[in-house]
């Protein structure tokens, strides 16, 4: 759908740019669980203020993954400025430091044009990494990551979740399974409320940060719809190319990819792996949202990201922050 057309008269279009002098420039950030019309909303806006989108996605910086991402497709990314995706091969790891140091180079460019920087994605700690720096975590350990992926494989996919309730339950409500207590020997929930800890906030930006909050029930229809429909449009046979080419890497662990391998590897026929798939999703949405709830001055539409009315109280939210940043 292209909202664009429905709200483009709301504001004028070709304006020499989305602030004054000196001001400090605004940065939109459109959150929400998976599934939520983000790509959407962010299309409208880039295209109604002259906008260009970072995308916010731990799996769309990877090349040659793309059903399974749900990143914009070619003819989208034609129309405005994209940034963040196809950066790096699916073997080449892509920290959220590194997502970091690209989206706040991104967002400088973007500025220094004078367009309007619109953050879209869903992976929480990316977008912390971009707003609020990272605290001095241990290093990555290889072998412990390849434990707990062989765990996870016996186990289930919320096995890493369960396991770090168990271990630090305090940093479990906030993010979702991760390795970072195992690997520092201690709860990360202690390293991260340390006000010793040193961080790298985002400074130079006004930011303003719009929610999608989509009826919960209408959302999962959405989620089975676009996990099907993936499966359908060849997701085994991309993951089986992209297997040959770069190996069990670890950007193949992520939902649907998960699935289409044990599809591969016998383990789940193609109707089962679809069901997993499905209720992966959900569970992801669901983690997204309490992630999602803990950022600051977040204003929430309670309606995807593809309808008309969002789309236009969008618009409306960034008019007023523009003329606040004036």
């Amino acid at each position: 759908m292209d909202l664009s057309r429905g709200v483009v008269a709301v504001v004028e279009t070709g304006a020499k740019g989305p602030r004054e002098q000196g001001s400090e420039p605004l940065v939109v950030i459109l959150l929400g669980p998976t599934g939520s019309g983000k790509t959407a909303l962010s299309l409208a806006l880039a295209e109604c203020f002259n906008g260009e989108i970072v995308s916010c996605d731990s799996v769309a910086v990877y090349l040659g993954m793309e059903l399974g991402t749900a990143k914009p497709t070619r003819e989208e990314r034609a129309r405005v400025p994209h940034h963040l995706i196809d950066v790096a091969e699916p073997n080449e790891p892509f920290t959220a430091g590194a997502y970091s140091r690209s989206a706040r180079a991104a967002l400088r460019e973007i500025a220094v044009r004078e367009h309007l920087p619109i953050v879209t994605g869903g992976t929480g700690l990316y977008l912390r990494a971009l707003t609020e720096g990272l605290f001095a975590g241990p290093a990555r350990q290889e072998d412990l990551r390849a434990r707990l992926r062989r765990s996870v494989e016996r186990h289930g996919d919320d096995w890493l979740h369960r396991l770090l309730r168990k271990l630090d339950a305090a940093t479990a409500e906030r993010i979702h399974a991760n390795e970072v207590c195992l690997a520092a020997r201690r709860p990360m929930s202690t390293i991260l409320d340390n006000g010793a800890v040193a961080r790298d906030p985002l400074t130079g930006f006004k930011l303003l940060r719009i929610g999608l909050n989509p009826p919960r029930e209408a959302l999962y229809t959405r989620l089975n719809q676009r996990c099907a429909a993936m499966f359908a449009a060849g997701l085994v046979e991309e993951t089986r190319e992209l297997l040959e080419r770069y190996g069990p890497v670890k950007a193949l662990d992520s939902l649907g990819y998960r699935q289409a391998r044990a599809v591969l590897d016998g383990r789940l026929s193609v109707d089962d792996a679809i069901k997993a798939a499905q209720q992966g999703h959900r569970n992801y949405a669901k983690r997204q949202m309490t992630w999602f709830r803990r950022e600051p001055e977040v204003h929430w539409i309670e309606r995807f990201g593809d309808e008309t009315e969002t789309a236009r109280e969008a618009v409306d939210l960034v008019q007023e922050a523009l003329a606040a940043a004036r």
